[in-house]
């Protein structure tokens, strides 16, 4: 079903009386009907309820001034929805070795960089040939005739940056170690809900359907909804929430991590339509703060979707792969438990040999063991919790991200049955 479709009622107490007034959303073309938009339903430990809406008023399509709450009080209401959790424990953990393999050949008389590096010095210098030798036109007399044609084999196709920078060994086992330390230090802490008093992890569930529904209206990259969570848990862990303001949290995170990742962002107006207007623009900015503030402006942390597409590029993997093992990680989202005391390079691993597994490959080959130090006995635990989430996925409450992967683009992953028993692990 698409989401332009799909509707939703206010996010609030259970008790919220009545449905909130529709209006009209102004439109750039007169001959263009403006799209629905989605809003979360009213929390419930199992579903959302869904009346109509219709689109939205055109008070809310001009811009709002995102640096206004640095001129506000303080958050008026930062004592009704939210506490600190003071824990005796440091809040750090503690960061693990992470092996590195050095290369102890000593026949080796110097350091050779690779074709990726040494293009590069290729290219400066052939710039650096064609400024000497430039021709001015003041210093020709008579008429002179270019040469358009170009030899394909003397210009360089342009390369994703990212993948020129992991295949270059000079880099990329220094830049793996780093991310390995860094997921350490940014990590959720497991168990947290327990603490939390008026929320519960079927609530969090319901959160973050919504933000799927939301990433794929907007058609937001895939890294932001997985910063967005991110945020959330890394939030949860230190503050306690009241149900009433979950959803707000929600919303300045996923605006936090579209301004971080995307280069086109939401507005904040947006972020206050499909809330209904539960929350106004100036809350949404003042709760932006505050999560800033309790993750220590921490923001770039490397996430499970980076991990997969790092793991994805070393196994060569085709597209179907590819698109499974993104299904795989992304159902990892909607489960706190027990997927929190995971790193997301594990989760990452896990997902990428299940879905080897299932698509009758070989799960987990000595190359990607060694590029992501993972063998297959340290991922045996999380694939038994994956395979099983896998299975249930069809009968869990949940269905944005079966929904979004049934699309042909993905193709239509989520449709695909789980391994009748999973034989990796005893």
């Amino acid at each position: 079903m698409s989401l332009l479709q799909q509707t939703r009622t206010n996010f609030g107490d259970e008790n919220a009386e009545g449905t909130r007034k529709t209006k009209g959303l102004s439109v750039k073309s007169s001959n263009q009907a403006a799209p629905k938009r989605t809003a979360l339903g009213t929390i419930t430990n199992q579903v959302r309820k869904q009346p109509s809406r219709a689109a939205k008023g055109s008070n809310y399509s001009t811009g709002q001034d995102e640096n206004g709450f640095a001129r506000q009080k303080p958050f008026a209401d930062a004592t009704q929805g939210f506490s600190i959790f003071v824990d005796e424990e440091p809040t750090l953990q503690a960061l693990k070795p992470v092996s590195v393999c050095h290369s102890t050949d000593s026949n080796t008389s110097g350091i050779k960089l690779s074709d990726a590096v040494t293009s590069l010095s290729d290219v400066s210098s052939t710039l650096t040939s064609l400024q000497d030798n430039a021709i001015h036109v003041d210093e020709i007399d008579s008429p002179m005739v270019l040469d358009t044609t170009l030899d394909e084999s003397s210009v360089s196709k342009p390369l994703d940056r990212e993948a020129v920078i992991l295949t270059v060994p000079e880099y990329a086992e220094d830049i793996y170690n780093y991310l390995r330390e860094a997921e350490l230090r940014n990590r959720p802490k497991p168990g947290y809900m327990k603490k939390q008093p008026d929320i519960t992890n079927s609530m969090r569930s319901i959160l973050v359907d919504w933000l799927v529904e939301v990433a794929e209206e907007y058609k937001l990259h895939r890294e932001t909804l997985f910063l967005a969570v991110n945020y959330i848990d890394r939030f949860l862990s230190h503050m306690s929430v009241n149900r009433g303001k979950l959803q707000l949290v929600g919303a300045a995170s996923m605006f936090l991590a579209g301004k971080y990742e995307e280069i086109y962002p939401p507005d904040v107006a947006e972020f206050v339509y499909i809330t209904d207007d539960t929350y106004t623009a100036q809350q949404v900015l003042r709760m932006e703060h505050l999560v800033l503030k309790v993750l220590s402006f921490d923001v770039a942390v490397p996430t499970t979707n980076w991990f997969c597409d790092r793991f994805l590029k070393i196994s060569n993997a085709d597209s179907k792969t590819e698109h499974l093992t993104m299904y795989l990680a992304e159902l990892t989202l909607v489960e706190c438990e027990p997927y929190l005391k995971y790193c997301p390079s594990q989760l990452a691993a896990t997902a990428l040999c299940l879905a080897n597994y299932t698509l009758g490959k070989e799960s987990w080959p000595s190359s990607l063991e060694s590029q992501t130090r993972y063998s297959l006995t340290q991922l045996a635990e999380t694939l038994k919790h994956l395979y099983r989430t896998f299975c249930n996925a069809t009968s869990h409450p949940q269905q944005a991200i079966r929904e979004k992967y049934r699309a042909p683009k993905y193709h239509q992953v989520s449709l695909l049955s789980p391994p009748e028993t999973l034989s990796l692990v005893p």
